[in-house]
C-alpha cells in the first residue's frame, strides 16, 4: 500500500523550492549591477534642485533654439524702426526719448511685453531672446572646442609622459600665464580693423569671441585630464593592453577614454556657464558680439537709465544670472552625483 501523504509532502516540497527560486531570483533582482554612469544618473534624478536646474537649463536652451519662431509667435522683431514711431521725439512733452507706451511711465504693453528701449526704439523682448541663442552659441561652441582639444593634450601627455609631457605642459603652463581680458582687448581692435567694413563682421566678431575662449578655456580640461591618465595608465587592463600588443591609439581610444566620462562631464557642465559669463562680460566691456543681439551689449546700453527705466536693465541681467546660476548648479550636482566618495 502507498502512503497518501507522501504525495502532499512531495508537492510541499515542489513549493518550497519553488517559493524559494522566486526570493532567490528577487535578491539577484535587487542585488543587479549597475554601471557607475547609470547609478550616477540616478543619484541626480533625486536631486530637486538638480532637476530644477535642468528645467530652467532646458527652457534657456530651447528659447535659443527657436528664438526666431518665438518672436514671430509673439509679434516681435529686432528689426529697425523709426525712434519717433514709438518714442517720445516731442522735446515739449515729458520723457523725451523714452517708449510712448508701455514702462517706464505708462502701463503694460501687450504689442511689447518687455518694454521698448530708450533712444533705438528697439523691442526688448525681440532682443532678449535673440541674446540668449547668441550667448549659448558662443558659450556652447567654446566649450566644445575647447573640451575637444583640452581632452586631446591631456590624453597624450599623460599616456606618453617623458618629453612629450614636458612638452605639453610647458604649453599649458604659458598660456596660463597670459591674461585672458589682455589677449581679449588686444584681439578686438584687429578684428573691427579687419571686417567692420564687410558683410561678415557680425560672424567675424563671433568667430574670434569663440576663438578666444576656446584658446584660453582648454587648459583647465587638460591637466584634469592628464592627471587622471597618469593614475589609469598603472593599471593592470592598461597593462595588459600593451603586453597583447595592442595600438596606442586604440589603448587611449578604447580603454582610457571611456574611464575618464566622470572628469570630462564635471570639466563641460563647468566650464560653459563661466563661458556664458565671460561672453556677457565682454560685450559689457565694449569688446564681445556688437554687430547682433547680446546680452552684456543690452546691459551695457541700458546702464544710463538705471534710474529712470530699471526694467531695461534687470531683464537681461536677470537672464545671465539666471542661467549662470542654473548651469553652475547643476555641474555641482553633476560633479557630485559622479562622486564614489559622495553619500547623498
Amino acid at each position: 500500500m502507498t502512503d497518501p501523504s507522501a504525495g502532499v509532502q512531495v508537492a510541499e516540497t515542489t513549493e518550497g523550492k519553488q517559493h524559494f527560486s522566486d526570493e532567490q531570483t528577487d535578491r539577484q533582482r535587487d542585488f543587479e549591477g549597475r554601471s557607475p554612469l547609470r547609478i550616477a544618473f540616478g543619484r541626480l534624478a533625486k536631486d530637486k534642485v538638480a532637476m530644477a536646474c535642468a528645467v530652467v537649463v532646458l527652457f534657456f536652451v530651447l528659447i535659443a533654439i527657436f528664438a526666431p519662431w518665438i518672436s514671430s509667435a509673439l509679434g516681435v522683431s529686432t528689426d529697425v524702426v523709426r525712434s519717433c514711431d514709438v518714442l517720445e521725439c516731442n522735446a515739449a512733452n515729458p520723457g523725451v526719448g523714452y517708449p510712448k507706451t508701455g514702462p517706464p511711465f505708462y502701463g503694460y504693453d501687450p504689442e511689447h511685453p518687455f518694454g521698448i528701449a530708450p533712444r533705438t526704439g528697439a523691442d526688448n523682448l525681440a532682443h532678449w531672446l535673440e541674446g540668449c541663442r547668441t550667448s549659448l552659441l558662443i558659450a556652447g561652441t567654446a566649450t566644445l572646442l575647447s573640451s575637444v582639444f583640452g581632452i586631446l593634450m591631456g590624453l597624450i601627455a599623460g599616456f606618453a609622459g617623458g618629453a612629450v609631457d614636458k612638452v605639453i605642459s610647458f604649453v599649458i603652463d604659458f598660456f596660463l600665464t597670459i591674461p585672458f581680458l589682455l589677449a581679449a582687448l588686444t584681439i578686438a581692435p584687429i578684428i573691427i580693423e579687419r571686417y567692420s567694413t564687410g558683410d561678415s563682421y557680425a560672424t567675424a566678431q563671433k568667430v574670434s569671441l569663440i576663438g578666444v575662449l576656446a584658446v584660453f578655456g582648454w587648459m583647465g580640461v587638460a591637466r584634469l585630464i592628464r592627471g587622471e591618465v597618469l593614475s589609469l595608465r598603472e593599471r593592470e587592463f592598461i597593462l595588459a593592453a600593451r603586453v597583447i600588443g595592442m595600438p596606442t591609439r586604440r589603448i587611449m581610444l578604447r580603454e582610457l577614454l571611456p574611464n575618464l566620462t566622470a572628469p570630462i562631464v564635471i570639466s563641460v557642465s563647468l566650464a560653459l556657464p563661466a563661458f556664458v559669463a565671460a561672453e556677457a562680460g565682454l560685450a559689457f566691456l565694449g569688446i564681445g558680439v556688437s554687430g547682433s543681439p547680446s546680452w552684456g551689449q543690452t546691459i551695457s546700453k541700458a546702464v544710463p537709465y538705471w534710474s529712470n527705466y530699471s526694467l531695461y536693465l534687470l531683464e537681461p541681467m536677470l537672464g545671465v544670472v539666471l542661467l549662470v546660476l542654473a548651469l553652475n548648479l547643476l555641474g555641482d550636482a553633476i560633479r557630485d552625483a559622479l562622486d564614489p566618495k559622495t553619500r547623498r
